[in-house]
C-alpha cells in the first residue's frame, strides 16, 4: 500500500472530487482516479461512491480513511525529524484553530512562528473545539486548541484564562449591573454557538450543577453574528471577555459572570503519549513563551 494513494484518498473526500483533489496534489484527473482503483484493488473493497455531485465514503473507506491520515502524518513527523537532524528549519506545523478567540489570540503568534521558521509549512483548520478534537485525534492535525475540561486520550497545555462576559441588548433589566450571576441570565432567550463549540457544553454542564436549563432562541457560528443578534433585543449570550476587548464600543451592554465555573480556559491539545514533531514542538514552545 503506497502513501500517494492514501493521499489521493484523503485528497479527493477532503475536496469532495477527482478534478478539485488533482488540482490541490499538482497532478491530473486521471491519475488520482487510478491511484483510488489501485488503492481500491488493494482493500479489497470500494471505499468510494462515486456519485453525480462528488463523492461518499462507504464503511470500508472511513476506515483507511482514518488510518490513512494518521500514517500521512507520522510521514510529515518523520521528515520534519529527520530535517531537524540535519539542521534545516523545515516540517509542516498542522495547526487546529478555534474560530472563537483565535483572531486575537493566536494571529499574532502564526505570524511570529512564520517569521521565526520561514522554512515551516503551516496548514491551517479553523473549526469548533470539539471537531478540532477530533482532528487531532485521527492525526489530521498535529496540535489544536480546546477549553477544559478536555478529554483524558488528550494532553492540554493552558494558554489563557479568561472571565466570560454577559451580552445584553440595551434596556436589558441586567444592563445596569456590573457583574451577574449566571442563573440571573438564564431568565432571558438565550443565543448559543452552533453545535461542535466546546463553549456549549460548559454551558450545559453549569446547568446541569444549577438545576436550570437554557431558553435557546437562536445559533450562531460567528461572534460578530451573534452580537448582532443580541443587539437586535433576539437574547443574551457569552463571550470570553478576551474576545470583546479587541472590538472597541460595542453595539450590546456586557457584565461580567461573576461564577468560577464558567471561566475561558482555553490551551493547546495533542494526543496523549505521542512525541511531538520539531515544528509541533516549537509551536508549543513560542505559546508558552508568550503566554506566561
Amino acid at each position: 500500500m503506497e502513501l500517494r494513494h492514501l493521499e489521493c484518498l484523503v485528497e479527493v473526500v477532503r475536496h469532495g472530487g477527482f478534478s478539485a483533489a488533482a488540482r490541490a496534489l499538482g497532478t491530473t484527473q486521471p491519475t488520482v482516479s487510478k491511484a483510488l482503483g489501485q488503492l481500491e484493488h488493494e482493500c479489497g473493497t470500494r471505499l468510494l461512491d462515486r456519485l453525480s455531485e462528488g463523492v461518499r465514503v462507504t464503511d470500508a473507506g472511513e476506515m483507511v480513511l482514518r488510518r490513512g491520515k494518521a500514517m500521512l502524518a507520522e510521514r510529515d513527523n518523520l521528515q520534519s525529524e529527520l530535517a531537524g537532524l540535519r539542521g534545516m528549519e523545515t516540517g509542516r506545523l498542522r495547526l487546529g484553530l478555534p474560530v472563537l478567540g483565535s483572531s486575537v489570540l493566536f494571529a499574532p503568534l502564526v505570524a511570529a512562528y512564520r517569521q521565526r521558521y520561514p522554512g515551516v509549512e503551516i496548514e491551517l483548520h479553523e473549526q469548533g473545539s470539539q471537531h478540532l478534537e477530533e482532528l487531532v485525534r485521527s492525526g489530521e492535525i498535529e496540535m489544536g486548541a480546546t477549553l477544559d475540561p478536555v478529554p483524558e486520550d488528550l494532553e492540554w497545555d493552558l494558554v489563557i484564562d479568561e472571565p466570560m462576559m454577559a451580552l445584553l441588548p440595551t434596556g436589558h433589566p441586567l444592563a445596569e449591573r456590573e457583574s451577574i450571576k449566571f442563573k440571573e441570565l438564564t431568565q432571558s432567550p438565550f443565543i448559543l454557538f452552533e453545535r461542535g463549540f466546546v463553549l456549549n457544553t460548559i454551558l450545559a454542564q453549569a446547568c446541569r450543577r444549577r438545576r436550570i436549563s437554557l431558553d435557546v432562541a437562536a445559533r450562531g457560528a460567528h461572534a460578530d453574528f451573534i452580537i448582532a443578534l443580541v443587539s437586535a433585543g433576539l437574547g443574551v449570550s457569552l463571550l470570553p471577555s478576551l474576545e470583546l476587548k479587541s472590538r472597541g464600543k460595542l453595539s450590546v451592554e456586557t457584565a461580567l459572570i461573576d461564577e468560577k465555573d464558567l471561566r475561558w480556559r482555553l490551551g493547546l491539545i495533542w494526543r496523549r503519549g505521542v512525541s511531538l514533531s520539531p515544528a509541533a514542538q516549537r509551536w508549543l514552545d513560542l505559546v508558552r513563551g508568550q503566554s506566561r
